[in-house]
């Protein structure tokens, strides 16, 4: 059964993480909500506070299958939180699935987790994909990472994570449910 956990700072882009989430949880697959910041209500960056499930201290990371990175103002504040980075790094050490959206692919280029892989981020941030095959995608699976533009891929984002870990067909299941018609 996979668990995923996806992470939450402040200032973090509301749509990214929620649609995430919204389809994860729609697709069956166990999906938290952890707040980086000691505190279990998170702030976006457009003044939408969300209730976390866990705080980062309490996650048993033997459990979780892969780890989600939103996007916004506080991907700053997830590459400043020593813990969270060293779980990305055993994660990809031991081949397990990460996903990043927006500016948050930035983080992986800093840890050279891009090099010689098809990735996409927010363009602003494309010069961060360090070693990357940078593509204009919605969203890219390459191995066990995946990536994806901005808030306006959020849907194709939370589809590729469903495609990563439940397959093409409850991805597409899903797109159809939701009427989402550019799958």
């Amino acid at each position: 059964m996979d668990k995923v956990c996806i992470f939450f700072a402040a200032g973090f882009e509301e749509i990214e993480a929620l649609t995430a989430v919204d389809l994860l949880r729609r697709a069956g697959i166990d999906t938290e909500l952890i707040s980086i910041t000691g505190e279990m209500d998170v702030m976006g960056s457009h003044g939408i506070t969300v209730k976390m499930d866990k705080l980062f201290e309490d996650v048993d990371f033997s459990e979780v299958t892969m780890l989600i990175l939103p996007g916004g103002a506080g991907t700053k504040h997830l590459e400043a939180h020593t813990a969270l980075m060293n779980r990305i790094d055993a994660f990809y050490k031991e081949g397990k699935d990460i996903a990043a959206i927006c500016a948050a692919p930035s983080i992986l280029g800093h840890r050279g987790m891009l090099k010689g892989k098809n990735a996409c981020s927010f363009p602003d941030y494309e010069s961060h994909l360090e070693g990357a095959n940078v593509t204009k995608n919605p969203a890219e699976i390459a191995d066990n990472i995946i990536t994806s533009r901005g808030m306006g891929c959020s849907i194709d984002f939370g589809l590729a994570i469903v495609k990563k870990l439940r397959g093409e067909d409850a991805a597409r299941a899903l797109a159809d449910k939701i009427v989402y018609e550019h799958y």
